[in-house]
């Protein structure tokens, strides 16, 4: 084993990282913390470390001072929190006068594969002269539980997809503050390429065959290898089918009953327990989302139906059978998304007279705001049952301002219970706070 992390070490020293577009997400070392980056499967981790890795070699620091090591290698696939300390011995057997005497920065990619893996890098931040970054796909790395284990020596980062800033980045546009005409007509085109593409770093850019083909190579790879594999799921078929289903009916309603009972019609014996387990292990590979009801009362926030959302909109149309999904559901997904982007604090909300609006998310300023999510206002009918929603809402909420987001529609509506916003998806995507 220590001769095989010798060569990782020494191959990682020599290679060429690619470092891709710029992310928009600061983090830094901070003496005696780890610094933590989590988020999807192929959402960009690997490839943010690599440009950490590229600015410290800019800014004077050694190759030899870096420790890298991926710990979904195959060759390593043995290596147990009982002879975790192998990393740092082979390190040491390569570069014995560095230890304690000059800073070694260890960046550790999927950590979280090997079980106990808190205490050794605790232990190598409490003992040694480093610095740590660490990414993982499991949501488990921002609970208190492991900030715990690590007694405080955490600082953890979450990681999406591109945003549509990012995309823009990666096409090379620039949004101005003064947009000119034909600065704000790229902008929109662009977005609409990010509609139909999505996120996912890799697929960006590709023709849509075979972005089809990778977005289902990653939904398999998420179930497959972040739950199956991680859980020891006996039952795989009905994880599979569970997930298709949830694929299926993005951005609407579900209950742990609704889901038992889909699952029961296929001949699969899942409890409920399960199934809510199944749900959390979703959520904890960054792959499906859930939003609760907005209720002061923890127990009704339970026990009411929840929403669910996916970590990439495209991804959706690439798996999904597309009987239950529209582009309405799609644009919905990507505003939650954008939301999330910003706070963990979002539900949807419900009226006393049963009117529901999409979004209820907490600012950075610790205010509320009331988001509805639809393509097109166009339609009276529609116009009048979302506005009369947020109406209700903003009354309830004692809000004087809330949001419609639209495909393309701009505008201001006066009401009597506030101002109404009107934004395009584009326009609402590049906000920097809500």
């Amino acid at each position: 084993m220590l001769d095989i992390l010798k060569e990782m070490i020494v191959d990682a020293q020599e290679r060429e990282f690619y470092t891709g577009v710029e992310r928009d997400l600061n983090v830094s070392f901070l003496k005696g913390k780890a610094t933590v980056c989590i988020g999807v499967r192929r959402s960009g981790k690997s490839t943010f470390g690599f440009q950490l890795i590229q600015k410290l070699i800019n800014s004077g620091v050694s190759r030899k001072n870096i420790l890298h090591i991926n710990f979904f290698d195959n060759r390593i696939h043995n290596l147990r929190k009982e002879n975790l300390d192998a990393v740092t011995q082979a390190y040491y057997s390569l570069f014995p006068e560095k230890k304690n005497t000059e800073t070694v920065y260890c960046f550790f990619d999927e950590i979280q594969v090997v079980e106990g893996w808190e205490q050794f890098v605790e232990t190598i931040l409490r003992t040694e002269k480093c610095e740590v970054f660490i990414t993982g796909s499991s949501a488990k790395m921002l609970s208190k539980e492991i900030a715990t284990q690590m007694r405080g020596r955490a600082l953890s980062w979450e990681l999406f997809p591109f945003s549509f800033k990012e995309y823009l980045c990666f096409k090379g546009i620039e949004v101005k503050k003064e947009q000119s005409s034909k600065n704000r007509l790229t902008v929109q085109k662009a977005f609409e390429e990010y509609l139909d593409c999505g996120g996912f770093p890799e697929v960006a850019g590709l023709d849509r065959q075979l972005r089809i083909k990778i977005h289902q190579e990653y939904f398999n790879a998420i179930l497959f290898r972040d739950l199956v594999e991680r859980h020891d799921i006996s039952h795989p078929k009905a994880v599979a089918d569970l997930a298709q289903w949830l694929i299926d009916n993005i951005s609407s309603l579900y209950s742990i009953n609704n889901l038992t009972g889909y699952l029961k019609s296929l001949n699969h014996n899942a409890p409920k327990s399960a199934v809510s387990e199944y749900i959390d292990w979703f959520e904890d590979a960054y792959f499906l989302f859930t939003v609760k009801i907005f209720d002061p009362s923890l127990a009704r926030k339970n026990t009411n139906p929840k929403k669910i959302y996916c970590i990439d909109h495209s991804m959706v149309k690439s798996v999904s059978s597309g009987i239950m999904n529209n582009s309405g559901h799609l644009l919905e997904n990507l505003v939650f998304l954008s939301i999330r982007r910003k706070t963990s604090d979002v539900y949807y909300y419900k009226t006393v007279s049963g009117k529901e609006v999409d979004f209820i998310a907490k600012t950075t300023d610790k205010k509320f705001v009331l988001i509805q999510s639809c393509e097109s206002l166009a339609d009276p009918v529609t116009r009048k049952r979302e506005t009369a929603a947020l109406i209700e809402a903003m009354s309830e909420m004692k809000l004087d301002k809330s949001v419609i987001v639209t495909k393309n529609e701009d505008g201001i509506m006066e009401t009597e219970s506030g101002q109404v916003q009107i934004i395009p998806a584009w326009k609402f995507l590049l906000m920097d706070d809500l």
